[in-house]
């Protein structure tokens, strides 16, 4: 495939998508919907590919609960669809309004930023979710998955392109590259694409930065945080942090660290303990947090390290 040739197709229709009402839009993701439920089983027949795959190259088990898409991954993505379809539209909303002399008024407008090109972890529900964002927002999308989800990936992106055209969304607003080589060549296409969001390792996020001259949306190594205030509701704060180290530990967003206000740390400490044993999670913490509740003590040497590890 000419990705450059593929991609001014995407530049040359981003308009027609950019100005298409949000009726449009919005029937288009419902269609998608629609058809990821009618074709399921498909999906998961190529998923239990990627799956075997997997586990002859001995991928963790961690990484390996990324790939799965299974009846729950395929009912939550509906659900975001439909979700994503009930909010207001986000384009042409005027977010500023200023005049700056007589008769001359400043207005910032939101629009479609026009070609997409989306680099991201191997993980099919991310697919769904990235793609019909870029629908919903009226962007063009060029997306490139994780290899260890190839032939999940493969499917999804063809119901998908099948829902938007059905729907009468242009055919040519979204692309799919595979191989590695892809990468390079979608990096030379600073004419045709817009904006670059890379997903991954800090190294991987440097490497598009440094081989590209179109904006990159990037990231640097990052630790979830949840910071629990002295004014906070406490059993509501042990319910979202709970939720947020099991509700899907493999996940790249499960919250690391814990702060928690020295004023309610005596009170809410042994609480989160309990909770935390019911919940089968092990805590560390610095000598404080250890005198309070017990466990494991975690010192800056500890710390530094893991950062090391997670770089």
């Amino acid at each position: 495939m000419d990705v450059k040739e593929e991609v001014y197709k995407l530049k040359k229709v981003s308009p027609v998508l950019a100005a298409s009402p949000a009726e449009l839009r919005n029937a288009a993701l419902e269609r998608v919907a629609v058809l990821l439920e009618e074709h399921k089983e498909e999906v998961f027949e190529e998923n239990r590919k990627d799956l075997a795959a997997a586990e002859d190259n001995n991928v963790s088990a961690a990484v390996a609960k990324r790939l799965k898409f299974d009846e729950g991954k395929l009912a939550a993505s509906v659900q975001g669809l439909r979700q994503l379809i009930g909010l207001d539209d986000p384009l042409n909303k005027t977010t500023l309004a200023r005049q700056l002399d007589e008769g001359l008024i400043l207005r910032r407008v939101t629009c479609p930023i026009g070609v997409i090109g989306v680099i991201f972890e191997a993980r099919p529900d991310a697919l769904i979710q990235i793609s019909s964002l870029c629908i919903k927002s009226g962007n063009c999308a060029v997306l490139k998955g994780g290899k260890e989800t190839a032939c999940t990936n493969r499917i999804l992106f063809s119901i998908i392109k099948q829902g938007v055209t059905e729907a009468g969304l242009p055919e040519n607003c979204m692309l799919q590259v595979e191989l590695h080589n892809e990468i390079d060549e979608l990096l030379e296409c600073d004419g045709c694409v817009d904006l670059l969001i890379p997903r991954g390792s800090n190294k991987f996020v440097q490497y598009i930065m440094n081989n590209t001259k179109i904006p990159v949306m990037g990231h640097a190594d990052g630790i979830c945080h949840i910071y629990t205030d002295k004014a906070a509701d406490l059993e509501k704060a042990l319910r979202i942090i709970i939720d947020a180290k099991t509700q899907y530990t493999a996940a790249c967003n499960a919250v690391e660290t814990l702060l928690v206000h020295k004023d309610i740390a005596p009170e809410f400490l042994p609480m989160l303990a309990r909770a935390a044993r019911n919940a089968g999670i092990t805590l560390r913490g610095t000598a404080a947090v250890t005198e309070l509740i017990g466990g494991e003590t975690i010192t800056v040497a500890d710390f530094r390290e893991y950062l090391d590890l997670t770089a």
